[in-house]
């Protein structure tokens, strides 16, 4: 409203404001006057406060902060202000930015497990907004050709398409045999090494894929079955077990002979038998080892019938026939393989 606007009796505006009549109350007036005041006490304060901390008690010198020592000292006259401060730094050295990248703890870990090694972002299935409430028909549809797209911006060529299959692969595998994620991540990494070398061509995904896992399984110390492995994969025992060997030839893997007593905790605790039984399985193969029958003899047969034997000689009820269907050998390999573990530990049969 300007000077020239006039009212019903006659005022302008400037009449108004004039009148005490129509001013504001003294009390309003008041008190927008001693915030004020107050505001700008705070601000004195806040800076003396600033120059307190930032000058030196003793000559007015300026302080310098030592992070390696975690001290508060005098540039001039070398005064300690303040000690024992503090760090609220890293607790980790970097010398170049990419040891200060790779020690980050920003974000999520990458992983091999995943073809992008986790670092793009995944739209959720769920179609719920934040607070749980469910999306309407349009906002659904939307999400869906985000998703979409998503996948699309995800995998831009062949390769990272592959790479995201043999690893869906190898987790869906994994998940089936209940290995654990080191053996996971290792197979990720030798597929990965596969594929750079363009060991691929001529071999299917999935055959890879297994024979990865497979390998990474061994190296961990984690070891299964070719059998189970055929099991739960998509390709024949023929073409897995040639695949392997030509991806450890190829990559120059360093893949040592499985061990019997590996498969023996799985067994035993697949039978739900006793501790005693699985010591005293472990010694039958270690005897066995030593007296040199191992040799040429498949693992997992030796580890069923060092269980088998164990459990015989624990007094434990247990049937070549659970054992063999736990560890997937023949129920005459295990009659066989028993027999030769108690004569090379001197035991004899009951």
């Amino acid at each position: 409203m300007t000077e020239t606007d006039t009212y019903s009796d006659g005022g302008t505006e400037r009449e108004r404001l004039a009148d005490p009549a129509h001013a504001p109350a003294s009390g309003e007036r008041t008190r927008t006057k001693a915030d004020t005041e107050k505001s700008a006490d705070v601000e004195e304060r806040s800076e003396d406060e600033r120059e307190r901390v930032t000058t030196c008690p003793e000559c007015d010198g300026r302080l310098a902060t030592d992070t390696e020592h975690g001290e508060t000292v005098c540039s001039d006259c070398g005064l300690v202000v303040e000690e024992d401060s503090v760090d609220r730094g890293p607790e980790w050295r970097a010398f170049n930015s990419g040891e200060r990248d790779s020690k980050s703890r920003v974000g999520a870990p990458t992983t091999n497990m995943m073809h992008d090694k986790g670092l793009s972002t995944n739209i959720g299935w769920q179609d719920k907004d934040a607070y749980g409430k469910s999306l309407s028909g349009r906002q659904r549809r939307r999400m869906q050709r985000l998703r979409t797209w998503n996948e699309r911006f995800r995998t831009r060529d062949s390769k990272e398409r592959n790479l995201k299959q043999a690893l869906g692969e190898i987790d869906r595998m994994a998940s089936a045999l209940g290995l654990p994620d080191n053996v996971r991540e290792t197979a990720s990494v030798i597929y990965r090494r596969a594929l750079s070398e363009n060991l691929l061509p001529g071999r299917s995904i999935e055959g890879v894929a297994t024979a990865a896992l497979y390998a990474a399984a061994r190296q961990v110390g984690n070891p299964r079955s070719l059998d189970e492995f055929t099991a739960v994969s998509r390709v024949e025992k023929m073409e897995l077990t040639r695949t392997y060997r030509y991806v450890v030839r190829e990559l120059g893997l360093r893949v040592q002979p499985a061990d019997p007593t590996s498969y023996v905790p799985r067994f035993v605790s697949r039978l739900d038998l006793s501790e005693e039984t699985e010591r005293r399985a472990r010694e039958l193969l270690e005897d066995a080892a030593n007296a040199g029958i191992t040799s040429g003899k498949s693992p997992v047969g030796l580890a069923a019938a060092a269980v088998y034997a164990a459990a015989l000689l624990s007094n434990e009820k247990v049937t070549q026939s659970e054992v063999s269907d736990v560890a997937d050998v023949s129920e005459v390999t295990i009659r066989n393989r028993y027999k030769e573990l108690l004569e090379a530990s001197g035991t004899v049969s009951a």
